[in-house]
């Protein structure tokens, strides 16, 4: 039998999962106390023809230990679900997902049953302009002694960072701690052919690309491309209109790629009847002077007709005279029957190395301006109610790029007015498709001043939910004939209101013991058990945190299972107990269930600590020891406080 808490309380510093996969594949590079040896790794890595370098290049700034902590920080919240929400038919068997929280926290959670599930990120995070009101400031309430354990800074050190911290900045500092831990949690989220996008202006590019080249890694960039966010305007500033943005893209890992687009061949023909197919012509010159290439500065002839072809001085020939006769030769060129025109060079379909081109990083033709984001606000809200939210167009170029098949996510944990889902919606309804989206957007309050409460929203997430509910009954609308999933689940964090769980020890004073006629004591550690009697919306929260512990799709409804007259929750090999009165005549029905059912495949029994006693605990853990299992597969008992 195992015991967990919800939040772990072993000791959490900067480096603990990188440490713990380093002790997972590199156990022989520790000391008996669990001390990394550095040493031993560059041993192994030299044995093996490893180049170590002692020098290095990277981002630093004042934050970075106090970011790093973060991002290894435990989950420090629970999940909530809205059930009436989730319960309306459009919505109850959506994998699309809405989630209301700090979006740090958010992506703890899906760690557990969303890690390497991810086929696309796309965030639009805030970008520090030093107007859109970017202010860093962190509500973790470490003292300076706790965090130069956690970070292994020296004291004065981490009295800096703290009040850095809480000090409202809105320097490159601030930025990159709040954008650090986000983008190391999501790296896990995503697959192993997984590409995140990160759309950016001037202000944060130049650090932002350092900082992915530390999360994903240098070899792990795809490119950087331009989106021309808007026409030039008369107000700029130094004469210069500064009218793009950028979307910065990184890929998980040498799997990454584009799809780019399908080469169009209706320009392909073959009118001569080439045994080799279908050709189009080309340019057979080059952009070099005749001073600059002067073996490629020559009068061609046409072998059939004398016809000669003058050089072009400031244009000459690709190929030298040797060259450009095999070609003529192999009947390659094509020279026209005008004389005043250029000879082609023949370009045979059969011979492409490939039939995709590849997709710009200048968006141009493919992606409109920030009006249209703006327009369609308008014509969903019947008003201006959200500013700068990206337009469809922009998202949907790049879901065309990554996602291939059905049922991938597309993750935005900085979600905004919903422009993501809108896209995922869209695209799914224009293809039939079954693209998935989880979004997650902070319950930030909105001004009184702006138009969106005068509208009746009070918070950016109110106006999150609405666009895609909006987006989803006008798609219906506008494509009856497409079966599209519109509905989606929503969630959010709430405070753990799960009540520590102590051992409690016996202490005893060693003299009292030798004390002649000292009364006779049990020296048997005694535990002392919370019974605490959660309400029915407290459960389902424990249950809505739990799955995540155990794998379990946040999207995925739990089935009701009966013990006899007690009720337990399953999905899966999963099986969970949190109900009170649970008695002997439900662990028959539990055995029985495990042997008889054949549907019936737990392999992992979750017991809620608060609602059983520890003889109960030990009565369950030893019946899935040793009963007959018929099945021949073992349950684990956990129990969790």
């Amino acid at each position: 039998m195992k015991t967990e808490q919800t939040s772990p309380t072993e000791k959490i510093t900067a480096n603990s999962e990188q440490l713990a996969v380093l002790k997972n594949n590199f156990p022989q590079c520790f000391d008996k106390q669990g001390k990394f040896l550095v040493s031993k790794l560059q041993e192994i890595l030299q044995a093996d023809g490893v180049d170590v370098s002692r020098e290095s290049y990277g981002l630093n700034w004042l934050g970075k230990s106090y970011a790093r902590v973060l991002a290894n920080e435990p989950i420090r919240t629970m999940l909530s679900e809205d059930i009436e929400h989730n319960q309306q038919e459009q919505n109850k068997n959506s994998h699309n997902l809405l989630i209301q929280g700090d979006n740090l926290e958010v992506l703890k959670h899906l760690k557990g049953a969303y890690s390497e599930k991810v086929k696309m990120i796309y965030i639009d995070p805030p970008y520090n302009t030093g107007s859109d009101e970017f202010v860093y400031q962190d509500d973790r309430n470490f003292t300076p002694e706790q965090f130069a354990e956690l970070a292994g800074v020296d004291f004065d050190e981490a009295r800096r960072v703290l009040d850095f911290t809480q000090s409202n900045a809105n320097s490159h500092s601030a930025w990159l701690t709040f954008i650090y831990p986000r983008l190391y949690i999501a790296k896990q989220l995503l697959r192993e052919d997984g590409v995140i996008f990160i759309s950016i202006d001037d202000n944060e590019q130049a650090q932002l690309k350092i900082l992915c080249d530390e999360v994903f890694g240098e070899q792990r960039f795809l490119g950087n491309l331009i989106w021309k966010r808007r026409a030039s305007s008369a107000m700029a500033e130094n004469n210069i209109s500064i009218d793009h943005e950028y979307v910065i893209a990184y890929g998980k890992s040498e799997q990454s790629s584009f799809r780019g687009s399908k080469k169009n061949y209706n320009n392909y023909n073959n009118p001569d009847n080439d045994p080799r197919g279908d050709w189009v012509l080309g340019d057979l010159t080059v952009g070099m002077t005749s001073a600059m290439r002067p073996n490629q500065a020559y009068n061609l002839t046409d072998p059939n007709t004398g016809n000669v072809y003058p050089y072009n001085p400031n244009r000459v020939w690709s190929y030298i005279p040797s060259s450009m006769k095999e070609l003529i030769d192999d009947g390659r060129v094509f020279f026209p029957k005008d004389p005043t025109k250029r000879p082609m060079l023949k370009r045979f379909k059969s011979e492409l190395n490939s039939d995709v081109n590849p997709f710009s990083s200048l968006m141009l033709d493919k992606v409109g301006l920030n009006t249209e984001g703006t327009k369609t606000i308008q014509q969903l809200f019947n008003q201006n109610i959200f500013g700068y939210s990206k337009p469809l167009s922009l998202i949907k170029a790049l879901i065309s790029q990554v996602i291939h098949n059905d049922n991938e996510y597309v993750l935005d944990f900085f979600a905004g007015s919903g422009s993501t889902a809108h896209a995922v919606l869209e695209v799914n309804a224009l293809n039939s498709k079954s693209i998935r989206f989880v979004c997650v957007q902070i319950s930030e309050t909105i001004k009184t001043t702006e138009q969106a409460f005068k509208a009746g929203y009070r918070t950016i997430f109110e106006i999150t939910k609405d666009r895609i509910i909006k987006s989803g009954e006008k798609l219906v609308q506008d494509y009856p004939e497409s079966n599209f999933e519109g509905g989606f689940k929503v969630f959010k964090t709430c405070d753990n209101f799960l009540p520590e769980f102590k051992i409690q020890q016996l202490t005893l004073n060693f003299d009292e013991l030798t004390t002649p006629n000292s009364p006779q004591v049990d020296l048997n550690f005694t535990e002392k058990l919370v019974s605490d009697d959660f309400s029915e919306s407290q459960l389902q929260d424990i249950l809505t945190t739990w799955k995540g512990l155990d794998k379990i799709l946040l999207s995925e409804n739990l089935n009701a299972v009966s013990l006899g007259n007690y009720l337990a929750y399953g999905f899966g090999h999963v099986l969970y107990l949190v109900n009170q009165g649970f008695n002997t005549d439900a662990l028959k029905d539990l055995i029985q269930k495990l042997d008889d059912e054949h549907e019936f495949q737990v392999s992992k029994l979750v017991i809620l600590g608060h609602h059983f006693d520890s003889k109960s605990q030990r009565e369950i853990d030893e019946a899935m020891r040793n009963y007959n299992n018929k099945k021949s597969i073992p349950v684990d008992v956990v129990v969790r406080y």
